[in-house]
């Protein structure tokens, strides 16, 4: 583990750059540290990431990291670069907060040389492995990163080692309705539920659905069936044909392991997926599709995967 919070054999992902400079540095101890050295700064002197995907911490959290720096202070060096008289905060914002918080002046902290588009990199990287970032917040520093370095989906995902579906569908939450997207942030709806609603066209009805799930507390699973059920009124899919009723189909529960896998293929299919077991070994996939289009695609992607 380095000391972004980065496991040592993901550090190629992040650009060509960064595995040498995150492997060449050496012990300093003056007060103006070099690139690649490690000494204390004094946190007056560090400024915001601005590429920092977070906005909001979970305060509960902070706190007791606050009280571990009290304790202990900082354990790991925040990454840090040159920055006009002072510096710019490449990943660790947690850690600084907190020894603020603590009261303490100065901080351990790591210089690197590093480029606007590699400390985006980082700060996405790290971001991506906690389970507590909104995923809005992710769709939001994707798009910001597309933006700002004129790089394609395919260079974005290839970089950060993510199939380009779950870079495609997370930037498709950006098309919800502001009220839509309001909820999500404020996880009032996962993002399993956003997923969802992204298969109604009509922003008055997926506005209408967020808050029906909040309403009567649905699941993603029940949000998908009554999402499947407006779409099959209005035509845009097809009824499930011979489809028995309820008392006479056995409902078999789901494990945890086959709704990951459930899950899996929903990111790498960009498309709504079900599996139904009708007992232990059996049961069926069902695929969504929106268009000829979107048929193709996804026949292709199973093709090359077969």
């Amino acid at each position: 583990m380095d000391d972004a919070g980065i496991p040592e054999p993901s550090r190629r992902r992040l650009g060509r750059g960064l595995n040498a400079l995150l492997g060449s540095g050496v012990m300093g101890g003056s007060d103006t540290p070099e690139a690649g050295d490690q000494s204390v700064v004094h946190v007056d002197l560090i400024e915001r990431n601005p590429f920092q995907p977070r906005q909001d911490f979970d305060q509960t959290a902070l706190n007791e990291l606050v009280d571990s720096i009290r304790q202990h202070g900082v354990l790991q060096p925040i990454l840090v670069r040159s920055a006009g008289g002072g510096y710019q905060l490449i990943a660790g914002e947690r850690r600084l907060i907190a020894a603020r918080k603590a009261g303490l002046q100065e901080v351990p902290c790591r210089v690197l040389s590093l480029t606007d588009q590699q400390v985006s990199e980082v700060a996405l990287e790290e971001n991506l492995k906690r389970q507590d970032l909104n995923v809005l917040e992710k769709a939001t520093a994707f798009q910001d990163y597309l933006n700002r370095f004129g790089c394609t989906i395919e260079d974005l995902s290839r970089r950060l080692s993510l199939d380009r579906s779950t870079v495609s569908n997370m930037l498709r939450l950006l098309e919800l309705p502001e009220a839509v997207k309001t909820d999500l942030m404020a996880d009032k709806i996962s993002g399993g539920h956003a997923r969802t609603l992204l298969s109604l066209k009509d922003s008055s009805q997926q506005e209408e659905f967020s808050q029906r799930i909040q309403k009567e507390g649905l699941s993603v699973r029940k949000t998908e069936e009554a999402v499947r059920e407006v779409l099959a009124e209005s035509g845009d899919i097809l009824p499930m044909k011979g489809k028995k009723p309820k008392s006479e189909t056995a409902v078999v529960e789901l494990t945890p392991h086959v709704l990951s896998l459930r899950d899996q293929l929903r990111d790498w299919l960009g498309a709504m997926v079900e599996i139904k077991l009708s007992a232990k070994d059996k049961g069926k996939i069902i695929i969504d599709f929106q268009s000829s289009d979107d048929f193709e695609r996804i026949v292709g992607k199973l093709h090359r995967a077969a």
